[in-house]
């Protein structure tokens, strides 16, 4: 797989000579202008709409007065927030010293301003305050592909007539969560400060159909077809912790991990992702079905059985296809020689089918000569499981003691920057500070272990949400893919900068890649729908996110990008059921002030608004803004 794009410019952006029209809008219009750009490129007529056409690293005022420059024609969103917005006011200013034709697409009865009535007095006129939104949209296609009316202005426009009521629709942008990282942009400037959260909005496309009856967040047509099985496949499930106090699981999950990252060091296996792997933890279900889900021909399973210094472990691989054992085999070991254990448990595994390893490929790089570091090492994978404020919390100090016994370990590091990079996206710690000791913390991972990809695709992660130097991030993560051009994290963390640069068909190809090693990924599946949403794909969108529930029912963010979708798509009342489901007190504001405010509930949707400002000033800046 090719390496994420590395120059900003070459962004997909529409070329100038292609555009039609420039789109004036007020941000809280954001739904109607993103309803409209659908509609009108669906019928061909390219249109130019910041933020989404805003490229990466421009300078947003100059790239508004290309945008106007290069239009054949502007087509304005007239309503209430438009006429008291100053930069809509800018717009059509220079619009009108350009001499360039101007279709005012009117969805209220709000006064204008003496100011805009000077610019609009000769402007052509398209009321859509009630009736059908398509009739205004034939109307305005009509009239902007007229010749005389693109022509340069020089008569006063003739008016027309037109009633609708406004289609209910979100700017894409990613929420900052990681994300998800953010919500309009981590993804393309204007969505880059949407990586920071694992979250996304969605600006710009609306497709008009009818709602769905449905308000079940069960999956839907369109998600990734399941996935293939290879002949040489294999998914390692969590080992089952059979010691005497049942307090050995974080060992247990630990030895699994670092024998599935072993296996997957060698190139002629597959090897499942963890994410997927673990989906299956404490669950009895049949290994031909996990097999089929996974698409995996083999599973490796176990227990581990820890007794003072001493470990004991049994293994078996086990055919998916017809239930027989290929091999098992079990091995009792002094806790100190845990790592060469996991060696001789990853050959055992490649002896049964039949491939041939180099000695060198099973050599973990998580080596630690101290055991008690490389236990608290373990135990810091397992916290971070948990994937909560506490459990980052937990994770971080375990990494930190971890580093503090053994300041040559470079996993440690690795889990300590990756950790606190996490935090600071979520909001969990100070952002500045805690980004700061996540840098700090990968630069010494890969300081003590240059070929670790993980910690040069975490460092390109952090270069595109938080630095937004993209030349560094593409640095990083061309060395990341380079080194392990299969582990879906890196493939995941690579395709957050393609997202960010617009380059939505290659971060799709490598979040689809991601998904095939790892199907259950249900991370990379909303990072997936979120970048469906920014490139107007939003059935593929809706989609994707409802898989993600149904993998994992709890995911944060999930109801609230699944609402912002169907927001987008026009269905405002299952919306607003879906966003209802919401536990993040933030996602649940910020959806609800958009669903409201699209529902002509202004005075719920300023209260929402408000709960968002005075709650979370600090981690949601972004979203109060937008």
């Amino acid at each position: 797989m090719g390496p994420p794009p590395t120059d900003p410019s070459a962004a997909m952006q529409i070329p100038n000579a292609c555009i039609h029209v420039f789109i004036s809008y007020a941000s809280r219009d954001a739904a109607v202008a993103g309803a409209l750009v659908e509609a009108l490129e669906r019928h061909g007529v390219q249109c130019w709409i910041a933020p989404r056409d805003v490229k990466a690293g421009a300078q947003y005022a100059d790239a508004i007065i290309r945008g106007i420059s290069s239009a054949k024609l502007i087509v304005l969103v007239l309503s209430e927030g438009a006429i008291g917005s100053s930069h809509v006011s800018r717009e059509i200013e220079r619009a009108s010293s350009k001499k360039r034709p101007i279709i005012a697409l009117r969805i209220d009865a709000a006064p204008l301003t003496p100011a805009l009535e000077y610019f609009l007095s000769e402007s052509q006129w398209i009321e859509a305050q009630t009736g059908s939104m398509e009739a205004a949209y034939a109307k305005l296609i009509n009239a902007i592909r007229d010749p005389v009316r693109t022509a340069p202005r020089n008569d006063p426009a003739v008016r027309l007539e037109v009633s609708d009521s406004t289609a209910g629709a979100v700017h894409p942008k990613l929420r900052s969560n990681w994300i998800l990282f953010a919500a309009g942009t981590v993804f393309v400037v204007a969505a880059l400060a949407a990586l920071l959260v694992n979250k996304f909005w969605i600006s710009s496309h609306v497709v008009q159909e009818k709602p769905v009856a449905t308000t079940s967040l069960a999956p839907a047509a369109g998600v990734p077809a399941q996935p293939t099985i290879s002949e040489n496949s294999v998914a390692v499930l969590p080992f089952t912790d059979m010691s005497e106090k049942k307090d050995q699981e974080y060992f247990a999950d630990g030895l699994s991990e670092e024998t599935l990252n072993l296996l997957a060091g060698i190139p002629t296996l597959s090897v499942i992702g963890r994410t997927s792997s673990f989906q299956f933890k404490g669950k009895n279900d049949d290994l031909r079905a996990i097999g089929a889900k996974l698409g995996a021909a083999y599973v490796l399973e176990g227990s581990v059985r820890r007794s003072a210094d001493r470990v004991r472990v049994i293994a078996q691989l086990v055919g998916t296809h017809d239930g027989v054992h290929r091999w098992s085999n079990s091995y009792d070991r002094p806790f100190g020689d845990v790592l060469r254990l996991q060696g001789e448990l990853a050959a055992g595994v490649a002896r049964a089918l039949e491939i041939t390893v180099r000695t060198d490929t099973l050599q973990s790089h998580n080596a630690s000569r101290n055991p008690e570091a490389y236990d608290l090492y373990l135990r810091g994978l397992h916290a971070a499981d948990r994937y909560d404020r506490e459990g980052f919390e937990a994770a971080a100090n375990h990494f930190q003691q971890a580093l503090d016994l053994d300041p040559s370990f470079a996993a440690a590091a690795v889990g300590l920057g990756r950790t606190l990079a996490v935090q600071a996206e979520f909001g969990f710690a100070p952002v500045v500070e805690t980004y700061e000791r996540a840098r700090r913390s990968l630069e010494t991972a890969i300081r003590l272990d240059p070929k670790s990809g993980e910690a040069h695709a975490w460092l390109g992660r952090l270069h595109t949400a938080y630095d937004w130097d993209w030349a560094a991030a593409d640095a990083e993560l061309k060395e990341a893919l380079r080194l392990s051009p299969r582990v879906p994290t890196v493939l995941a963390c690579a395709a957050r900068l393609s997202e960010a640069l617009g380059h939505w068909d290659e971060a799709i190809r490598l979040l689809d890649s991601a998904i095939a090693r790892d199907p259950l990924f249900a991370g990379a599946l909303n990072v997936l729908s979120g970048v469906y949403a920014r490139a107007g794909r939003l059935a593929e969108a809706e989609a994707t996110e409802r898989r993600v529930l149904e993998i994992s029912p709890t995911y944060a963010s999930a109801p609230s990008n699944l609402a912002l979708v169907l927001l987008a798509r026009g269905r405002r009342d299952e919306a607003l059921k879906v966003i209802q489901q919401s536990t993040e007190p933030d996602d649940r504001a910020q959806g609800l002030a958009l669903i409201y405010y699209a529902l002509g509930r202004k005075a719920d949707s300023d209260a929402q608004l408000a709960t968002l400002t005075r709650e979370h000033a600090n981690d949601d800046a972004f979203e109060i803004v937008e």
